[in-house]
């Protein structure tokens, strides 16, 4: 029923309509390019957000344990699409629906030697597939909750499958000891590898020339991955604002009819990136990123950030800003997210539910100077002293 909805759905949905091509071919590609004698490794993320949480394990493996191919699956199109040609992956393919033939048919091409399965994605026939085949199976950067479906009565059949992962690494005490109250005791609480990935991400930035001649000497101020609510916030920020500000807008989905609508709404001179060269940039005001792979690199020359998400189902990546030492503004549905509380705690991040609180905030910063350096460098230190979760992994799963 849940792929017949999705194929409905495909015909008006740009979105659903990928999730359907993507899939249509899968087994004909595997079928095509796996081989008898592959000793496979299978690492599964959901969506783009995971796959920056498995990366830094696929280095580790490529560099260390070349003996092994890596297959990656994704569910969403937003991951596949971006990094559907990653050059560590030796393989690279939509996860088929979750029927218990496609699932058998799946695990059965591939023969997983390990199996990496990242933070949440737990399908069930997939799991009892693998969990029939004598492999290693895994799940790294978990976090659980008490609210979790599998936690109540109605969802005790789906921890019975969880359970019988051989080992499962969360982010905190507390998934350890929901699991450990559950009579589940191969758990050991490691952290989030994406600590690891971000703290690279510090060390190797990529020069941005249009991004050096924007900034100047003006404080720069980036909105990362917005959508439609913060964009409105950041139109009225900016109009309060004006040239106090350099600002840098990626907007996490880039329709052209949403582009064409922020740009018209923002009264300072707009400059599209895929437009931009060093003379224009340094007489723009506003600089809207159209293409997509870049901004992990603008926050190197940020001072201050908005991540966004936070009106809708969660925030976006925060750690990317917070390793590069700044204030962070984010919307108040940040509670899931581990990251996101303990940057709160110690004052890095920032929650507002308006443009007047983010203009408000963004005040008191500007007559604090000594407060803005202080969260600058408290940011960057939670991401280095959070780093390491990967080599833990490793350790543990290779011995």
């Amino acid at each position: 029923m849940y792929g017949k909805a999705i194929q409905i759905a495909a015909l008006k949905n740009p979105k659903a309509k990928l999730w359907v091509q993507g899939r249509q071919n899968t087994f004909q590609y595997l079928e095509e390019n796996v081989s008898e004698s592959d000793d496979i490794i299978w690492i599964h993320t959901p969506s783009l957000g995971e796959f920056e949480q498995a990366r830094p394990l696929m280095q580790i493996l490529k560099k260390e344990y070349i003996q092994y191919k890596i297959l990656i699956t994704f569910y969403s199109p937003s991951g596949y699409e971006v990094r559907k040609k990653y050059p560590l992956a030796d393989y690279v393919c939509y996860l088929p629906l979750d029927t218990k033939v496609n699932a058998q048919r799946f695990v059965k091409l591939i023969k997983p030697v390990y199996t990496f399965f990242v933070k949440y994605d737990f399908w069930p026939n997939y799991l009892i597939a693998l969990q029939n085949l004598n492999h290693k199976h895994y799940v790294i950067s978990a976090i659980f909750r008490n609210n979790h479906y599998f936690f109540k009565k109605t969802g005790a059949w789906m921890l019975n499958i969880i359970s019988n992962f051989d080992h499962l690494f969360v982010q905190n005490e507390d998934s350890k000891y929901m699991l450990l109250t559950r009579n589940i005791t191969q758990v050991s609480n490691v952290g989030d590898t994406r600590f690891d990935r971000v703290l690279e991400i510090t060390n190797n930035v990529n020069e941005l020339p249009i991004l050096d001649h924007f900034k100047g000497h003006n404080p720069l101020f980036i909105c990362g991955s917005t959508w439609d609510q913060g964009e409105d916030m950041m139109v009225e920020f900016i109009k309060h604002y004006g040239s106090r500000f350099k600002y840098v807008i990626a907007p996490h989905e880039m329709r052209p009819s949403a582009l064409d609508k922020l740009e018209s709404s923002i009264e300072l001179e707009v400059l599209r990136y895929s437009n931009a060269n060093v003379q224009k940039a340094e007489t723009a005001h506003v600089l809207i990123i159209d293409n997509i792979g870049l901004l992990s690199s603008l926050y190197a020359y940020a001072d201050i950030a908005y991540i966004g998400g936070g009106f809708g189902k969660g925030i976006h990546n925060i750690l990317e800003a917070a390793t590069f030492g700044m204030p962070i503004f984010i919307g108040p549905n940040n509670q899931k997210f581990q990251e996101a509380v303990d940057l709160k705690n110690i004052g890095v991040a920032i929650e507002i539910k308006s443009a007047q609180e983010m203009i408000a905030q963004s005040d008191l910063l500007l007559t604090r100077p000594n407060r803005w350096n202080e969260l600058k460098e408290k940011g960057a230190q939670y991401v280095r002293e959070k780093a390491g979760a990967t080599k833990k992994i490793v350790r543990k799963v290779f011995k």
